[in-house]
C-alpha cells in the first residue's frame, strides 16, 4: 500500500503538472516558446484505419521504436506499460504466453483449452498461447486493445486483443537494418531486417532474428543454466501490386526455441519424509538464488511455430474495398517435461517422452469494408480449423505409481459479423456491431494410472492399472456478440464515448479429466460470456503537447472457465477439474497521459485500477463421506482472481540533449508499478507475489542523419525479485498421503537486473 501511495502521488503530481499548464503556456521561458507538438497516432482497432482519438475502445500502442528504446526484447514488456495488463512468460516454459486484461484471461496453456486474450499477427489470429512469447522485431507497432472484442475480432477475445503489426515493404527505395546487442549474462541479439522493390510492382523483404543469453541461475544437479534464452527467428515477405486498385502480400516466418526448460525453484526444503529420495544434501534445502533448481528431469526443450498467411486486398472504387486472409500455422514442443517437484529423482515429474504439444490450424477471412462521407464500416466471414494435441506422465514415485495422460482436441469455427459507424451530425457518431459465431469440438481423452514409473508415453512397456478416463466427445458451442457505441465531439479536440460490447469464449473439455473422480466431465464445460460496459474520454490539449485518454469499465462475467489442479487426498494422483464455477463483477479505470513540457522533456502517466470478485464459485471438493469423490459448493468468499493486480501503474520522463553535430541523445527513465497478485483463485501466500515496482533507464544516441543507433539499456536496475507463476502441490500433516507429491510448492521469477548495450544501423 505504501508503494501504491507513491504512485498516487506520482500520478497527482503529473495531473497537476498538465492542468496547470495554461499558467505554464502563457508565461513560458524563452527558450521554450517553440514546443512541438505530439503526434497522431493511427491504429487499426476496427479494421480500418483510424487516429487513436477517434476510436471508441480502451487502447494502448507501443511502436517497434518506442520498445527498442526501451530495451524490450519480447511482447512481456507491454505489461510495464499498460494499463490493468497481465503479460508473462508461462510457469515452466520459455516461450509460452500467459494474458489477462482487465481480470480475464487464461493461465493455462494445455492443448485444447483457449485463450482469454486474442494474440493476432497482421490479422491472423494465433490459436494457442505456445510460442506466443513474441520477439521485437521488424514491427510496426503493437496494439492493445482493452475489454471484449467480440464483433470484429470475435472469440476467445473476451479480455481484449493484443495485435502485433509488422513494417510495410518499402515500394520504391531498397534498406537494410541491422541491429546488435550485447549485454549481462552473455546476451547476444542479432537482428538483421530489409527490404527491396524489384520494378514499380513488386517488392520483397525479410528478417532474420537470433537471440542468445546464459541463465540467470543454474540446475545443481545437472549443470545447466536456468533461465537462459537461445531462439532463433525469421521472416520473409513479397508483396505484388498488379495494379493501383490490387494489393497482394505473401508472408512466412519461422521461430525456433531451443532453451532450456524451466523448472522452477523450490520454496520449500525437502520434507523429512521424503529425505530417503533425496541423497543430494545440497538440494534438500531452498536455494538462495530464485533461478537455481536441482532438477533431474532433463534441461532439453524446442518449441518450433511456423506459418504462412496471404493477404488480397481490391479496391474496387473509392468507397468499396474487398480483403482476403488466408493462413495456416503449426507448432510442436519436444522435451522431456516439466520437473514440478524440482529434485533429482521423480518424485512429482511430468514427462514426456519427447513430443509434448503440437498444434496446427487454418484460417480463412473475407472483408468487405466501405468508407463514405458519413458511414464506415467492414463486414466479413471468417472460418477456423484446428488441432491441438500432446501427451505426458504424471510420476509419482514416493507411490510407485504414474497417470498418463494423452488425447487431442478438433474445433471448427465459423462466423458472421460486422461493424458499422455512422456520423449523425459533425460531432455525434454511433456505432453498431455483430458477431455470429458457431465452434464445434471434438476431443479425444485418454487418463489411466500405471504401476510403477512411467507409462506407454515415455515408451515403458506395461498395461494400466486404472483407466481413469477413454472417451471422445463433441459438442457445438453459438453465441451473438453485439456491440454498440456512441462518441461525442465536446470540441474539435476531444471525445466522449460510451460502449457496450459482449465477449465470447468458447466451451469445451478437459483433457486432464478424471472421470472416476468428477464423472460430469465427460459432459465438459460451458461457454464464458463477457458482458462490458465503458464510457471514455479521449483528446488533446495545449496546442496537442498534452495528450490523454481516460475510461471507465463495468464487466458482468458468467461460466468462468477455471482450471483446478489438486493433490488428492487419498494419494492416488493428482485431481485436474476445468469447471464454470460461477460468475463475477469486475470494474475499474484507466488513464494514460502524455505531455510534452518542453521542447527537450516528455512525461507519460499511465495508471489502472481493477477491482474483481467472485459473485459464485462452485468448487470440487474432497467428499468427507465418500472418499475419493468430490462435491461441489459455493466458496467465493475464499476466492481471489489470479493474475489481476488491483493497481498497475507506469511513469516516465523521457529527455532529448541536441547535440552539436546534428545528433541527438535520449535519456528514458520509467517506474512501474503493480500492486498485490494472486497466482491462483485460491490463495497461497508463499508464492502469491506483493507489490513490487521496477525501474528501468535507457539511453539512446541518434546520428545526425538517423543511420546510427546506440542505446545503453538497465533493466529492473534494483534487482527486484518478483514471480509471475507457481505451482502449489503443498504437503499437509494432516493428510500424510499428500506427501507423494514432494511438498513441492516452486515458484517461477521475472528476469533480474539487466544491462545491454544495443548497436543499430540502417543503410
Amino acid at each position: 500500500m505504501q508503494g501504491m501511495k507513491v504512485w498516487l502521488g506520482a500520478g497527482a503530481s503529473s495531473l497537476a503538472i498538465g492542468l496547470g499548464m495554461p499558467a505554464w503556456a502563457q508565461t513560458p521561458p524563452a527558450q521554450e516558446q517553440q514546443v512541438s507538438q505530439i503526434d497522431d497516432i493511427v491504429v487499426t482497432a476496427r479494421r480500418r484505419e483510424e487516429t487513436l482519438v477517434d476510436v471508441p475502445i480502451s487502447i494502448t500502442v507501443q511502436t517497434g521504436e518506442q520498445l527498442e528504446n526501451r530495451g524490450a526484447t519480447d511482447i512481456t514488456a507491454l505489461q510495464r506499460v499498460t494499463p490493468n495488463l497481465t503479460l508473462q512468460v508461462s510457469r515452466g516454459t520459455n516461450s509460452t504466453l500467459t494474458a489477462f486484461i482487465r481480470g480475464v484471461g487464461q493461465q493455462d496453456p494445455l492443448w485444447g483449452f483457449e485463450p482469454g486474450v486474442g494474440l493476432y499477427v497482421d490479422d491472423v489470429y494465433v490459436a494457442r498461447p505456445q510460442g506466443a512469447v513474441l520477439d521485437i522485431f521488424d514491427i510496426e507497432r503493437i496494439e492493445v486493445l482493452r475489454g471484449p472484442q467480440g464483433t470484429l475480432y470475435g472469440r476467445n477475445t473476451i479480455g481484449g486483443a493484443i495485435k502485433y503489426v509488422t513494417r510495410d515493404l518499402d515500394m520504391k527505395e531498397p534498406e537494410f537494418r541491422v541491429r546488435a546487442a550485447i549485454g549481462t549474462k552473455n546476451q547476444r541479439d542479432l537482428v538483421l531486417s530489409g527490404s527491396a522493390p524489384l520494378g514499380d510492382r513488386v517488392a520483397v523483404g525479410g528478417a532474420f532474428a537470433t537471440y542468445n543469453r546464459d541463465g540467470f541461475g543454474a540446475n545443481h544437479f545437472t549443470g545447466a543454466d536456468t533461465y537462459n534464452k537461445d531462439v532463433i527467428a525469421g521472416r520473409a515477405t513479397i508483396e505484388f501490386h498488379p495494379s493501383d486498385n490490387l494489393f497482394f502480400r505473401l508472408s512466412g516466418d519461422y521461430t525456433e526455441d531451443n532453451s532450456n526448460a524451466n523448472h522452477g525453484h523450490r520454496e520449500r526444503p525437502v520434507p523429512a519424509p521424503l529425505l530417503a529420495l533425496v541423497p543430494q544434501t545440497e538440494c534438500r534445502s531452498v536455494f538462495a538464488n530464485v533461478y537455481d533448481t536441482c532438477a533431474g528431469l532433463g534441461d532439453g526443450n524446442q518449441v518450433i511455430n511456423k506459418g504462412v498467411s496471404l493477404l488480397g486486398e481490391w479496391r474496387a472504387s473509392d468507397s468499396l474495398t474487398f480483403k482476403s486472409i488466408t493462413a495456416y500455422r503449426e507448432g510442436v514442443t519436444h522435451s522431456n517435461g516439466i520437473d514440478f517437484d524440482n529434485l533429482p529423482g521423480p518424485i512429482l515429474d511430468i514427462a514426456a517422452g519427447g513430443t509434448v504439444y503440437e498444434d496446427n490450424q487454418f484460417s480463412q477471412e473475407f472483408q468487405l469494408q466501405y468508407s463514405s462521407d458519413r458511414l464506415q464500416g467492414v463486414a466479413g466471414v471468417y472460418y477456423l480449423d484446428a488441432t491441438a494435441g500432446g501427451q505426458y506422465d504424471t510420476i509419482l514415485q514416493a507411490a510407485n505409481l504414474t497417470q498418463g495422460t494423452s488425447g487431442s482436441v478438433d474445433t471448427r469455427s465459423f462466423a458472421i459479423f460486422g461493424d458499422f459507424s455512422y456520423d449523425l451530425t459533425d460531432r455525434l457518431a454511433i456505432s453498431v456491431g455483430g458477431r455470429w459465431t458457431r465452434d464445434t469440438k471434438d476431443a479425444v481423452v485418454f487418463k489411466a494410472n500405471y504401476a510403477g514409473l512411467g507409462s506407454p508415453i515415455v515408451g515403458r512397456n506395461v498395461a494400466p492399472a486404472q483407466i481413469l478416463s477413454d472417451y471422445t466427445a463433441s459438442d457445438t458451442y453459438e453465441e451473438f456478440t453485439p456491440r454498440l457505441s456512441a462518441s461525442y465531439e465536446l470540441t474539435p479536440e476531444f471525445n466522449v464515448y460510451a460502449a457496450y460490447g459482449r465477449g465470447f469464449k468458447s466451451g469445451g473439455f478437459d483433457m486432464r479429466g478424471d472421470a472416476t473422480a468428477t464423472p460430469a466431465t465427460k459432459n465438459g464445460y460451458a461457454p464464458e460470456i463477457v458482458d462490458s460496459y465503458e464510457i471514455g474520454l479521449k483528446g488533446a490539449a495545449f496546442d496537442r503537447r498534452l495528450r490523454l485518454s481516460t475510461a471507465l469499465f463495468y464487466s458482468d462475467y458468467q461460466g468462468q472457465q477455471i482450471t483446478t489442479q489438486q493433490v488428492n487426498p487419498a494419494g492416488t494422483g493428482v485431481v485436474s477439474f476445468v469447471d464454470n464455477v460461477g460468475s463475477s463483477t469486475i470494474w475499474g479505470w484507466e488513464f494514460e497521459g502524455q505531455a510534452r513540457l518542453t521542447n527537450r522533456l516528455t512525461a507519460n502517466l499511465a495508471l489502472g485500477y481493477t477491482n474483481a470478485s467472485f459473485d459464485q464459485y462452485l468448487a470440487y471438493v474432497p467428499n468427507p463421506a465418500a472418499p475419493p469423490a468430490y462435491i461441489q459448493t459455493d466458496v467465493s468468499a475464499s476466492r481471489q482472481f489470479q493474475n489481476t493486480p488491483e493497481w498497475t501503474a507506469n511513469f516516465s520522463l523521457a529527455y532529448a540533449v541536441p547535440l552539436s553535430n546534428g545528433g541527438d541523445v535520449s535519456i528514458l527513465g520509467s517506474m512501474s508499478f503493480r500492486s498485490d497478485t494472486s497466482m491462483f483463485e485460491t490463495p497461497f501466500p508463499e508464492v502469491d507475489q506483493p507489490a513490487y515496482q521496477l525501474y528501468d533507464l535507457n539511453i539512446t544516441y541518434t546520428s545526425p542523419d538517423s543511420r546510427w543507433k546506440v542505446g545503453l539499456h538497465g533493466r529492473n536496475l534494483t534487482d527486484e525479485r518478483y514471480r509471475t507463476g507457481a505451482y502449489t502441490f503443498a504437503y499437509t500433516p494432516a493428510a500424510p498421503a499428500t506427501v507423494i507429491y514432494g511438498d513441492s510448492v516452486i515458484g517461477f521469477y521475472g528476469p533480474p537486473r539487466t544491462v545491454s548495450l544495443t548497436v543499430g544501423y540502417t543503410f
